[in-house]
Order: C-alpha cells, then structure tokens, then sequence
C-alpha cells in the first residue's frame, strides 16, 4: 500500500482531502521496525509522531525501574507518539514492536508548523488528536475500573 492509501485511512489523516493529504504525506517517512524493538522510551522528549501502515506496537508503562506493563496496543493506521505534537514533549509511554512493524514517522514540530500554516488542515488533524488522546484515555479508564473492581473498591 503507498504512503498516500495508508494516510487516507489512519485515524489522524483520515479527514484531509486529497490535497491536504499530498502535503502531509511529503513531510513522512516509512520506517521499518523488527519485533521487539523500542521506539521512543516513557520519560524521554518526543520529537516524532507515527502511523502504522502494517503492524503492531504495545504501549507499554513504567511503573518500576525493573516493572513494565502493556496498557494498550496500536496497529495498522493507527498513530501513536502524539505527545510530539503537545509540550511538554516529553513521552508518556514506552512503545515497541510486538512484531515487524511498518511505520510513517513525522517530525511533531514540522507537522505542528504545517497545521499552523494551514488552519484547514490544522483544525481537521488536531481534532482528530484529540479523539486519539480520548479514546486512549477511555480504554484507560476502562482498564482502571477492571483493576478496582476486582478488589472491590
């Protein structure tokens, strides 16, 4: 599938026109990622955004020098990485490849610049952002109360 076919159909993108499309797609790069590999680190600064074209990458938080937990998983045009699109910049989250991974990654700053540059575009990708942030925080949510409710609390 081209950059363009896999853009269309990802959850940050998916909302462009043609056109828009083009200029965004121009700005990412495809990546390739074997299973297991870490691509940012929780606590790290985030300069890229991601969208999977054909894959699978576990969220994962550190809770402990020595603990890690997968939270939630993303796959195929899905994003991930959103925080280098929002200061502080600075990582929530592990992410690593479950299993070989194709990616387009783009510079947070230069995707922000180019939302900036056209609020057409701009408008349409960071609502879309923030339904990603949402329904993250919604499973989240979910995954706390499965947790609690267990104990009864």
């Amino acid at each position: 599938m081209n950059k363009i076919e896999v853009l269309k159909r990802s959850d940050l993108f998916r909302e462009l026109d043609d056109d828009q499309v083009e200029l965004v797609a121009a700005m990412g790069n495809e990546q390739v990622f074997d299973a297991g590999t870490i691509i940012h680190k929780q606590g790290c600064l985030g300069d890229k955004i991601y969208v999977i074209e054909e894959g699978l990458v576990g969220i994962i938080l550190e809770v402990g020098p020595m603990a890690q937990r997968q939270v939630q998983a993303a796959t195929n045009f899905e994003s991930f990485g959103w925080v280098a699109m929002i200061p502080p910049y600075t990582c929530t989250a592990t992410s690593k490849t479950l299993e070989k991974t194709t990616i387009i990654a783009f510079n947070g700053r230069e995707l922000l610049a180019l939302c900036t540059a056209h609020p057409e575009i701009g408008f349409k990708v960071l609502q879309a952002l923030a339904c990603v942030i949402s329904g993250r925080l919604r499973q989240a949510y979910i995954q706390l109360l499965g947790v609690t409710g267990a104990d009864g609390h």
